[in-house]
């Protein structure tokens, strides 16, 4: 009976040891943040959510058509630049990844995914996005569980914690 009762006082140290590990790596994210898309450079709110498994952007007039045998897709990505107060338009091409099929309360929809660039905080990061069109939402981009985990934890508490920094824009 000892060695049980050991064992609960050992777990809690080794939690609390693996807890004090993540807080000295930072602050966790909020759930709200600002994130650059790139190469466009436009400054929007990120969403992060745990909900949600793969990440998705808003996308307009999204068209499929054939390049060298594979399938991508264009798209309009028209965006308000957060940072500078403006609109940002953009045709952009991407190689299509795959199709994801969602299903929610309005039924089921088909969505493309495409790879995107985006910049949260200091890192900079290559992600499949599914492409659909949130202008009725209030946050253009949605980072989701795959994404995250790179990212590390999300305070539910807390938005806005920090300013989008990636090393390799300054290099450009």
């Amino acid at each position: 009976m000892s060695s049980r009762l050991l064992a609960v006082p050992a777990a809690m140290i080794l939690s609390l040891a693996t807890l004090s590990c993540h807080a000295a790596e930072g602050t966790p994210l909020g759930w709200v943040e600002r994130g650059l898309i790139l190469p466009e450079q436009v400054t929007v709110k990120f969403k992060l959510d745990t909900g949600a498994l793969t990440s998705s952007m808003h996308a307009e007039d999204v068209d499929y058509f054939e390049k060298d045998g594979d399938k991508w897709v264009r798209f309009d990505l028209d965006l308000k630049d957060v940072e500078h107060d403006k609109l940002v338009k953009s045709r952009i091409e991407r190689k299509l990844q795959r199709e994801l099929t969602v299903r929610g309360a309005g039924g089921k929809e088909d969505r493309p995914v495409v790879l995107m660039k985006v910049c949260i905080g200091d890192r900079l990061l290559e992600e499949e996005f599914s492409l659909r069109d949130r202008d009725e939402m209030n946050y253009p981009v949605l980072l989701g569980r795959r994404t995250l985990e790179k990212l590390g934890p999300v305070d539910s508490a807390r938005t806005f914690t920090i300013e989008p920094a990636c090393e390799e824009l300054a290099e450009r």
